[in-house]
């Protein structure tokens, strides 16, 4: 009733009398439904003042621990042709079996006997290699021999150097005493010209003299002209000396030049044959590629290529392995306002898709059907999804993870912080505050809780 007139109905007009307004006005009920509302109000206020537990939400999946037990592909080495496939899908592999043999596309390798001819080359050129030592030794011996020749060359003309050097010393004596012999001859001669003159000498003494005296200096021209010999016999043994080295030195240096371009080819075949060797070793690793292997003991995912006589290209992926003994362990992410609040070795709760939870985030001890983990590691860069990337493993303390779990199924962490009461969360939740810095005991630092 609006009590917007005034004839006022409820004055004149009594239904306290009717069903309705029994119930309505009936005070007992009245009575109830006030103490209904202090106790939900009482009960509420004492709620708001009960411990919570902050804590930290994240959405990842089921992966590995360590990196060799992750989904792998196989993949060949060299381009080829599938020929006959050796498993299918599901399949149980151990290391080292067969997966699928392939063959060549390539033309330079087309050849069947490319093994074979590739030794042949080999043993050729090793022949040419000992060929060109043989001639390497022949031409050192040749220039020990042409050295020795040239010392005996050069000790001869020595010799004769020698012996022309004596003859011109005897000859220079040989002059001496023919000018000697001169003056002498002259002083006779002059002294029977003066005592011709005198009276005291005779015409025929004094012609004799000069006989003489002319005598002399024919031997003086003639010992001069031997001394000019013996000094060309000197100049000539100095040339032949210079005429035996130069010669030798050319004899050598061709030898020693023919031995540097027999070193030079035998380094260049020996190189050669280190290649064709390296090409041999390359052809019979190429033979072992055309049957792919698995890598590990694994179980055959999916083949990514299928058929027969399907070409593919080098490094291509085949077919998708899954390792059969791995450490399971989850990846979750986190916001990058929760970050500074994880930590290494700080355990964490989680929910496996497919595995029934009752779940109470503020009150973990009344959560039913989760298991517990441990930070192992958090990526220090931000992945592609706009958050940090945080692996958990099993924790030895705790129950077991189930046994049926796979690689990929969904996962979902809670990682509980501090305690604060109920009020002050919802105080939090409603500004959009980060829970409380959080730091486990026994860390006195952060960034040593992460190294």
């Amino acid at each position: 009733m609006l009590n917007i007139s005034n004839n006022k109905l409820n004055k004149t007009v009594s239904i306290d009398h009717t069903a309705s307004g029994k119930k309505v006005f009936f005070k007992k009920d009245h009575k109830y439904f006030n103490r209904f509302l202090f106790i939900a109000t009482l009960i509420l206020f004492i709620v708001l003042f009960l411990p919570w537990t902050q804590n930290v939400r994240g959405r990842g999946n089921v992966t590995t621990l360590r990196l060799d037990q992750r989904p792998q592909t196989v993949n060949s080495q060299i381009p080829g042709r599938i020929e006959k496939w050796f498993v299918k899908e599901g399949d149980t592999v151990m290391k080292g079996d067969t997966i699928v043999f392939i063959s060549e596309i390539k033309s330079e390798y087309f050849d069947p006997d490319l093994i074979p001819r590739t030794e042949l080359q080999i043993k050729a050129k090793k022949s040419s290699v000992s060929s060109y030592e043989g001639k390497v030794k022949t031409l050192g011996n040749q220039i020990e021999a042409l050295k020795a020749e040239r010392d005996l060359k050069i000790k001869q003309a020595e010799n004769k150097l020698r012996i022309a050097k004596l003859d011109v010393e005897s000859d220079s004596i040989g002059l001496e005493a023919a000018r000697t012999n001169i003056s002498i001859a002259d002083t006779q001669y002059k002294r029977e010209v003066n005592l011709q003159k005198d009276g005291l000498k005779a015409v025929k003494d004094v012609e004799g003299k000069k006989l003489k005296l002319q005598e002399a200096q024919r031997k003086l021209v003639s010992q001069e002209n031997k001394l000019i010999g013996s000094r060309n016999k000197v100049l000539n043994a100095q040339i032949e000396l210079n005429r035996v080295r130069n010669e030798y030195l050319n004899k050598i240096s061709k030898a020693e030049s023919d031995r540097f371009t027999a070193e030079s080819s035998q380094f260049d075949t020996e190189a050669q044959v280190t290649k064709l060797e390296n090409s041999k070793s390359n052809y019979q690793r190429r033979n072992e590629l055309y049957y792919i292997t698995a890598p590990q003991d694994g179980y055959i995912n999916k083949a990514l290529r299928g058929g027969i006589g399907q070409t593919f290209k080098e490094g291509e992926a085949l077919v998708g392995i899954m390792p059969i003994h791995i450490d399971i362990a989850v990846e979750t992410f986190v916001e990058p306002l929760d970050l500074p609040l994880m930590h290494v070795g700080e355990s964490v709760q989680i929910q496996f898709d497919g595995w029934p939870a009752i779940v109470f985030s503020g009150w973990p001890n009344t959560s039913f059907g989760t298991f517990t983990g441990k930070v192992v590691a958090i990526e220090n860069f931000i992945s592609s999804n706009g958050k940090y990337r945080i692996l958990i493993a099993p924790d030895s303390d705790s129950p077991e993870w189930p046994d049926a779990l796979r690689a990929g199924a969904g996962a979902e962490t809670f990682a509980l912080l501090e305690d604060v009461p109920v009020w002050y969360e919802i105080w939090r939740q409603l500004n959009g505050f980060p829970p409380n810095y959080y730091q486990p005991e026994g860390n006195s630092s952060s960034k040593k809780a992460k190294k």
